[in-house]
């Protein structure tokens, strides 16, 4: 039994969390690792991580989950993280046009800087906050097929509605798309059945 659990385990992916100050980034990573959420907005300061495991068609999956400050003084040091790291949750606030133009600098240095072979989810948070949105979805759902993302979602930290399975997604991706050294798998990777049914749910696959 020993030996069947250790073939079910595979070796660490490293994620990124990128995107302007204040767009929820740190409280995304806190709810899908504690499922909590605090409302006073607290800086990251420069970068700091957690570490999880998810469960991808029957594989435990290690995950370190780097959170990002968005902060321009740190982008720099931000800059340093995006080779060695397989997948990237791009986010933006629904409620700030600002956050959502700036999606375009971030895919630039995500670009100029991470592996070609990178996996990113584009993810649209604090949809809880319908009064105040300034970006539509179908707004966001454009952005990603304009720069071919595999996968769009509105999230909230909030309520945890969508967290959970814009990272169980990207995780898929990262594993289809890379070996456990964090070498490319020579593979097209296409979104899986049950991702593309819950598109209906708020997101697109």
């Amino acid at each position: 039994m020993q030996r069947l659990t250790q073939l079910r385990m595979s070796g660490s992916r490293r994620l990124l969390l990128l995107g302007d100050s204040a767009v929820g980034k740190t409280s995304l990573l806190h709810r899908v690792m504690d499922d909590t959420f605090t409302p006073n907005f607290i800086s990251t300061v420069g970068i700091d991580f957690r570490d999880r495991t998810m469960t991808v068609r029957g594989v435990a999956v290690k995950l370190r989950i780097w959170d990002t400050a968005g902060q321009e003084r740190f982008r720099t040091i931000t800059s340093q993280f995006y080779r060695g790291s397989q997948g990237i949750l791009l986010c933006y606030d629904i409620t700030n046009v600002e956050s959502f133009r700036n999606v375009n600098h971030w895919l630039q240095q995500i670009r100029k800087n991470a592996d070609v072979n990178i996996q990113i989810a584009l993810v649209g948070n604090k949809k809880d906050r319908v009064g105040e949105r300034r970006v539509s979805m179908e707004e966001g759902r454009a952005m990603a097929t304009k720069y071919e993302l595999k996968h769009f979602f509105e999230t909230s930290a909030k309520s945890g509605d969508g967290v959970e399975l814009a990272f169980q997604a990207l995780t898929e991706l990262v594993v289809a798309q890379f070996r456990v050294d964090g070498a490319p798998n020579d593979v097209t990777v296409l979104p899986t059945e049950e991702l593309a049914a819950d598109a209906k749910n708020g997101c697109v696959c």
